[in-house]
């Protein structure tokens, strides 16, 4: 049996180094527990696909060895967006798949996303596919799998038009794909919405020759934000390396947060269904809940994660949640998966029938001085422990809210501080209602961190 590194097996994935620690053994051992796994729910026939970066193939080809090692039939749909791996599970009425992703993080890391049923499995559950590699029972013998592959990019494409339909106004876009996957998707579907579209970086390219896939984050855009500004765009929509994950920039070239882009969307959906609950993610803007009990929504508070977002949904019943990261999930007329095309399609329709300027739109909302969601490095050992000393400390006199790391509640503010699921990072974001608020309430957040026993570092914009 080999030795497989505990640390990959992550809150709602499995990510790690792809060369280090997702070696060919591994990998291989990940798909016959995997498969183990599946076989004792009855579900024996998978879908298989993955991403645009390097070490993709060698990686897609162990898992697929390891689940057919395991008696698990394999559809393998190549390389793809992960939304379009999530709709395969619809698409072919299966239960079970793997997603071969490094999503937006760095090229030297990879990953696989595990589903059961209509959507990926986290928690305790990825836990058990270490247990069963540790019990060996993944190293059964078992009857080998079938291998097909199959294309679906086309009834992809098709079902996504079906679903979004333009007003009158004729929008200009610029679509930066970033060399991940949504290059193979997002030129053609914004281009058949009717909208002109301007590319940038369609081509996949696992090495990210032209800046990191990570559309959320400002260093990353001024490609998108100066070729929106340069053609006289209404918008520009950049996607991650594996397409679940939107950045938007707006008419004058500037950056919108996902809180934002949230509250745009619960506009249109609150109007269709009032007084429905909206799940409002912890790292998110106060202006969020402000607005959406301002349009009669009912806010409840929750973690991070796209996988955890899901769940939370399903156990809500559940229209609409979004992640300041740019997960963004529909469940009133779409799947309740994280697809960063349809959610570009819902934007654009929102645009095209308001008569305003996106610009205008965001102008409408509350504004807040924040920090930026700031990420510094810290052990994967001593993170959570850390962040458990902040939230005693701070729940003996102060309000918080505790569903996910702690959000201190100031009385002109807030400031965060969780865990990272996916990397040996700690995340904090600050808000204040002025600038002087945000000034003291970012260096208390600050003070409270180092005595805990946290790194150094400085706050982001």
């Amino acid at each position: 049996m080999p030795q497989v590194p505990p640390n990959i097996f992550r809150e709602y994935d499995i990510r790690g180094l792809a060369d280090e620690e997702l070696t060919d053994e591994t990998v291989f051992a990940v798909g016959a527990a995997y498969g183990a796994y599946l076989s004792d729910l009855d579900v024996f026939s998978v879908t298989v696909a993955g991403d645009a970066r390097l070490s993709t193939p060698r990686i897609k080809s162990a898992i697929i060895e390891g689940l057919t090692s395991a008696g698990i039939s394999v559809t393998d749909i190549g390389m793809t967006a992960t939304p379009v791996f999530y709709w395969s599970l619809h698409h072919f009425g299966l239960d079970g798949g793997v997603m071969v992703t490094g999503s937006h993080n760095p090229p030297e890391f990879n990953g696989l996303k595990l589903a059961y049923g209509k959507a990926t499995i986290w928690g305790d559950e990825i836990q058990k596919i270490y247990r069963i590699i540790e019990e060996g029972r993944a190293e059964k013998p078992k009857a080998r799998g079938a291998v097909r592959s199959e294309d679906i990019d086309a009834l992809y494409a098709e079902m996504l038009l079906s679903k979004i339909s333009l007003g009158p106004r004729k929008l200009k876009v610029a679509v930066d794909s970033g060399n991940g996957t949504g290059g193979i998707y997002a030129p053609r579907f914004i281009r058949a919405l009717g909208a002109e579209v301007i590319e940038l970086f369609s081509q996949p390219d696992g090495r990210f020759p032209n800046h990191h896939p990570d559309p959320t984050k400002r260093e990353y855009l001024p490609a998108l934000m100066e070729a929106v500004v340069r053609n006289g765009a209404d918008a520009g929509i950049g996607f991650d390396g594996d397409s679940d994950r939107i950045g938007v920039v707006d008419d004058k070239g500037r950056m919108i947060f996902g809180d934002q882009l949230m509250a745009i969307y619960w506009r249109e959906i609150l109007r269709a269904h009032p007084g429905t609950v909206a799940i409002i993610e912890i790292k998110s803007s106060m202006m969020l809940p402000e607005e959406i009990r301002r349009m009669g929504g009912e806010p409840v508070w929750w973690k991070s994660g796209h996988s955890l977002v899901k769940a939370k949904m399903k156990e809500e019943n559940a229209l609409f949640a979004g992640e300041v990261s740019g997960h963004m999930f529909f469940a009133d007329e779409y799947y309740g998966f994280d697809d960063a095309f349809y959610a570009a399609g819902r934007l654009l329709r929102i645009l095209s029938n308001s008569g305003k300027k996106l610009s205008d739109l965001i102008a409408e909302l509350p504004s807040y001085p924040s920090t930026a969601e700031t990420r510094f490095a810290c052990d994967d050992e001593l993170k959570f422990d850390i962040v458990k000393r902040v939230r005693e400390t701070a729940i003996k006199n102060m309000e918080t809210i505790t569903v996910d790391g702690v959000r201190i509640i100031y009385e002109d503010g807030w400031g965060l501080l969780r865990a990272s699921n996916t990397q040996p990072i700690l995340v904090s974001r600050c808000e204040g209602t002025t600038k002087e608020a945000l000034r003291r309430i970012s260096n208390d957040i600050q003070r409270r961190i180092k005595e805990a026993g946290g790194p150094d570092f400085k706050w982001e914009y």
